[in-house]
């Protein structure tokens, strides 16, 4: 990489998956690109059975079915070797923060390794490019249109996660030119893009800190805290009990159903 400089190992991580929820969903195939201080690279990548089906949507976006996946070895099998390879490095890739990295946690949770962000720095070009390029209903904001747009090239191939992730790293280093007021470290990188997060409850941000509140991120009731909610509509919490959110916001709801809120922790 030109562009940022690195003190210790940066993985860069791409997976597809069996859907979208990074809470339930599965591995089908992951890419880590690790790229050392020195520029030299060491790389991983592999298909996964998820042991369930792939969902029509994720089949959609990246055409793996689940008969190519028969007969792959299972996420508990390749567990260890892939925390080992990420064993003292910072971590990137596009959405990283909102996808990748919690999915991956779950997948490590369900084997009992220990993997933790701990002490890790945390880069996420997709956090970048939307905190930089104002919102336009009309224009994408995934990997591709950003592909186009730092590194002037379409996307071939994309949804490989061979492709993406190699895109993940071009795109970054290209955003270290373009934006030359950003820190070219990882520490300050990912200060840069935990920031729009700062205020999030859980990894969706379906809940955020406001005036000290937990409040709805989400719904007819956005902007009102929980609390709120609990007194005058509590059937609408119990609707949410009924829906498919993520195990952080059905603790959050069930907590508050009960009279027990999250407190903030500075």
């Amino acid at each position: 990489m030109k562009n940022l400089k690195l003190e210790r190992p940066m993985a860069f991580i791409d997976l597809e998956t069996t859907g979208n929820r990074y809470y339930a969903d599965r591995i089908v195939e992951f890419s880590v690109l690790k790229i050392h201080p020195d520029d030299s690279e060491e790389y991983k990548s592999r298909r996964v059975d998820p042991e369930m089906p792939v969902s029509p949507g994720a089949l959609g976006v990246h055409g793996i079915t689940d008969a190519e996946l028969a007969g792959e070895p299972l996420f508990r099998q390749l567990a260890k070797g892939i925390c080992d390879f990420l064993e003292g490095c910072d971590l990137s890739g596009f959405n990283i923060l909102g996808f990748d990295l919690p999915l991956l946690e779950h997948e490590f949770e369900r084997v009992g390794i220990g993997f933790s962000r701990d002490n890790r720095q945390i880069v996420d070009s997709m956090a970048i490019f939307h905190m930089r390029e104002p919102y336009d209903p009309d224009s994408p904001r995934n990997l591709g249109a950003a592909y186009q747009k730092y590194c002037n090239k379409e996307l071939a191939n994309a949804h490989s996660s061979d492709t993406d992730v190699r895109a993940s790293v071009e795109i970054l280093d290209n955003q270290l030119q373009v934006y030359e007021d950003l820190p070219h470290d990882a520490e300050g990188l990912c200060s840069v893009c935990l920031e729009p997060r700062k205020d999030f409850v859980d990894v969706a941000g379906r809940f955020a800190w406001y005036k000290g509140e937990v409040t709805f991120s989400f719904g007819k009731h956005k902007g009102r805290p929980v609390r709120e909610i609990v007194d005058e509509y509590p059937d609408y919490l119990g609707w949410i009990l009924s829906q498919d959110f993520s195990p952080e916001v059905m603790n959050i709801v069930k907590n508050a159903l009960e009279g027990e809120f999250p407190e903030r922790t500075l």
